[in-house]
């Protein structure tokens, strides 16, 4: 695993290592992330203590500025993280390009930021000025950190956990940026039309849903319900930024539902995850298509 990771400028977040693109041989259950000053190795089976030891000291060597090695089991109940190495660092404040975020250790399942987003981010700062945005499964609320960092109008952001949401603030206050441009709402998306419509039609639509979540989000059921839903909440030549990442389901799945529920959105171009990224069957890891409201 040592062998493989480079380490492209050791100030900002990212993923060192992934190996559940299946790239590498017999490495597929091992991921490993960099949050300065932590390092995350995130296993979705058991291993060898000698050999998940012998990796860490390796990457000690590769990242001198690395306080505190952690490891979260996936494949246990409720994924448990451990100290391996150092100090033991509960949370951080990390960079990625100009943006800053809040990470935490061990408190989830996800530590705040999904790293194979990073290019989506971007994209979204680059294309926000002067717009309003409306982020639905916004989580910690980095799209719309990115948005207002791009000359956003106002961002509405639409999340099921005030937890995530609280974060999110946060994260908008760590970039001091104008926290009376966001909106922070805590309710169901598929129950709160109303809500999301209160705020006027929207010129942005970042739609980032989980794949499944017992007893509020089937993504392959429920996917083709938030599309139909685009007439009603986006102005005319809106751009919509929606994203998938299920492993059973491809990019093809989203054209497909975007065609039949709402063919006024005209596809223009996939974003691809950062080059570390790699999967050996296409369409397995993160889609995030572009499209184009045109009614």
């Amino acid at each position: 695993m040592f062998d493989y990771i480079q380490v492209d400028d050791p100030q900002q977040c990212q993923r060192l290592f992934h190996g559940r693109g299946h790239y590498y041989t017999g490495l597929n259950h091992v991921n490993v992330d960099w949050f300065p000053p932590v390092m995350l190795i995130t296993l979705y089976q058991s291993v060898d203590a000698d050999w998940l030891m012998q990796q860490a000291q390796q990457l000690l060597t590769l990242l001198p500025a690395c306080q505190s090695i952690q490891v979260q089991y996936r494949y246990r109940p409720k994924a448990p993280t451990e100290l391996l190495l150092g100090e033991s660092i509960q949370s951080t404040q990390v960079h990625e390009r100009q943006l800053q975020f809040h990470i935490a250790f061990g408190r989830a399942q996800n530590s705040g930021l999904f790293l194979d987003m990073a290019n989506g981010r971007t994209w979204v700062q680059q294309h926000s000025q002067g717009k309003k945005v409306l982020n639905l499964f916004a989580y910690t609320c980095a799209f719309s950190v990115a948005a207002i960092a791009g000359g956003a109008s106002q961002v509405v952001n639409i999340d099921l956990s005030k937890t995530s949401l609280s974060t999110g603030r946060d994260n908008h206050r760590l970039n001091q940026q104008d926290t009376n441009k966001v909106v922070f709402e805590a309710v169901d998306i598929f129950k709160s039309n109303s809500r999301i419509k209160k705020y006027s039609r929207y010129d942005l639509l970042i739609c980032d849903p989980p794949s499944f979540q017992k007893g509020s989000v089937d993504i392959e059921r429920d996917y083709k319900k938030l599309v139909k839903r685009i007439p009603e909440w986006m102005n005319h030549h809106a751009d919509i930024l929606l994203c998938l990442n299920s492993p059973d389901l491809t990019e093809q799945f989203l054209l497909d539902t975007v065609a039949e529920y709402c063919p006024e959105c005209l596809f223009q171009q996939a974003i691809k995850p950062p080059a570390v990224f790699k999967e050996t069957e296409l369409g397995k890891g993160l889609k995030v298509l572009l499209f184009k409201y045109l009614p």
